[in-house]
């Protein structure tokens, strides 16, 4: 079988707090051998590592999401350091910008995302960035703060070819999510050729954005094999080669632990 990795998904969601073990028994059924759980807030990021606890072959992230800008307590940022110093926390995000829904004021979402890049370098991990509506922000943020060695990934990457260069000059990886599986994203699955497999990641970002042929239903980390297979008809590529290419990259970005879930 396919070895699969969902490279960002959010488990800690309220959309399975009835049915957890059934939706990992079904990603262990189709394939998916390692997940990486990624916080938005405070206790979205405690529940990403006590899953990381639970599960073997899960693996956490912990930040706070630019919609909770404006909410976040005095301490907050002494409390992620701590989080991220745990065993299992391969990253720092989910973090950035989102200009399109703006739940905060673009100058706290700033700030936010500024005090998590500088953590990220403290603790030597790379930052998962989300940026929606405001890639010309988060290209300037970036390159003004220090970015940690192994830098980091664009998440659901939304943006063209010429700013996925921008980010991938600086180092960064492009991850790639359901939208690619929807019949109107030619741009998307033209991107795909631009991007080097060495920088290319997939993610499920479950409960989000699930693959065309759940559209409207929750996602779930099952459903990355759909967008596996999309990304290999579109790149032309054999399947097992994609998942070993897209696995290698994984490991090179958040940690050499993730061999030990296979």
């Amino acid at each position: 079988m396919t070895l699969l990795i969902d490279t960002h998904a959010h488990l800690d969601c309220p959309q399975f707090q009835k049915d957890l073990d059934q939706v990992l028994d079904r990603a262990r059924q189709s394939g998916v051998v390692a997940v990486i759980n990624v916080g938005t807030d405070m206790r979205s990021s405690e529940r990403s590592v006590e899953l990381s606890r639970k599960y073997p072959w899960i693996s956490a992230s912990v930040g706070i999401h630019p919609h909770g800008a404006s909410h976040v307590q005095e301490n907050w940022l002494e409390k992620l350091e701590i989080l991220a110093r745990s065993g299992n926390v391969l990253a720092i995000g989910e973090t950035g910008l989102d200009f399109y829904r703006n739940l905060s004021p673009k100058i706290n979402q700033e700030k936010l995302f500024r005090e998590h890049l500088r953590l990220a370098c403290k603790v030597e991990k790379p930052v998962i960035i989300h940026s929606r509506e405001a890639h010309s922000q988060t290209l300037a943020i970036v390159k003004e703060e220090d970015l940690p060695a192994k830098v980091g990934v664009m998440h659901c990457f939304s943006g063209d070819r010429h700013w996925a260069e921008a980010f991938l000059n600086l180092g960064f990886y492009i991850s790639i999510a359901g939208p690619v599986t929807y019949p109107r994203s030619n741009d998307l699955r033209d991107l795909l050729k631009f991007i080097p497999a060495d920088r290319l990641l997939l993610e499920t970002d479950a409960p989000y954005l699930p693959p065309q042929a759940y559209r409207s239903q929750r996602n779930e980390p099952a459903y990355i094999s759909l967008i596996y297979n999309r990304v290999a008809l579109a790149l032309d590529q054999d399947l097992d080669e994609l998942a070993k290419q897209v696995y290698l990259n994984a490991v090179r970005l958040f940690s050499d632990t993730l061999v030990d879930r296979i």
